[in-house]
């Protein structure tokens, strides 16, 4: 298969070396496009106000995987490759080995999920993995499950495209209890802005936090998602987590509860 691979942590990440050399070993033709540095965190954020580049790679991964270094964001190297930098369309786009976890609301900022939404808004199924510690160095459980769940994918053929957002633990491969289909959970971040100074007198401002609780969240939507683990519970418990996400934020608990109240507005609503 043709697969396209970026990520938010750089061209120089080791994830994203393991998840396109792995690739590339099992017979996929693999291309990276990714930034030229760290942009974790950076969201769905696009470059509009200065040009972006790009810079074919030769030396970072294995000579059968066609590389490029860009200058923005991990929105724009998908953006670039779908629009320019690839002569065919991919059948996946991936986005990984993110080096810590994107679970529940970290999806919300998270630059690896961004990169593979991407590809789901120009209609291409995508995959975001990420490896739940920043501390582990071993991506081959991970990578190695990636090649396994491209394969299983595409044996199924979906009836559309779809976005899966997939956490693995960082054990072994005989410690993983399994893989379970969860729905997004929450996490909440005790987060301080801590004033500084800097050397020239001039005050600036340096965000931190720490995580302070796992929230097990209801579910908001159907009665059926209830008995379905969240990705914070299911990782807690040494499964691999797959997500499906969509781009389309409407809540529909909120349509219905808005449809049945009497909202009183200067204008006449619609239905």
């Amino acid at each position: 298969m043709k697969l396209l691979v970026s990520n938010d942590d750089g061209i120089f990440a080791q994830g994203i070396r393991a998840l396109a050399n792995t690739l590339a070993e099992a017979g996929h033709q693999v291309s990276v496009v990714c930034p030229d540095r760290e942009r974790s965190a950076t969201g769905h954020g696009l470059t509009l106000h200065k040009p972006i580049r790009a810079e074919e790679i030769d030396a970072v991964f294995d000579p059968r995987v066609k590389a490029w270094a860009c200058s923005g964001t991990p929105s724009d190297c998908v953006k670039l490759a779908l629009g320019a930098l690839l002569p065919e369309k991919p059948d996946y786009v991936l986005s990984g080995i993110n080096h810590g976890a994107n679970l529940g609301t970290d999806i919300l900022y998270s630059g690896t999920v961004s990169a593979a939404m991407e590809g789901l808004i120009e209609k291409i199924p995508a995959i975001a993995f990420s490896l739940t510690s920043y501390t582990a160095g071993d991506f081959n459980v991970a990578a190695n499950f990636a090649v396994s769940l491209v394969s299983a994918l595409d044996a199924t053929q979906p009836f559309a495209p779809l976005l899966l957002n997939v956490n693995v633990p960082p054990l072994n491969t005989e410690a993983i209890a399994g893989v379970a289909i969860t729905r997004q959970g929450t996490r909440r971040y005790d987060e301080i802005l801590e004033k500084r100074i800097d050397p020239r007198g001039k005050t600036y401002y340096w965000l931190a936090g720490e995580l302070t609780e796992d929230v097990l969240d209801p579910p908001s939507q159907s009665s059926e998602a209830s008995s379905i683990l969240t990705d914070v519970q299911a990782i807690r418990q040494n499964y691999i987590t797959l997500t499906p996400l969509n781009y389309n934020l409407t809540c529909s608990l909120g349509l219905e509860r808005l449809n049945h109240q009497q909202l009183h507005l200067p204008y006449p609503l619609l239905g």
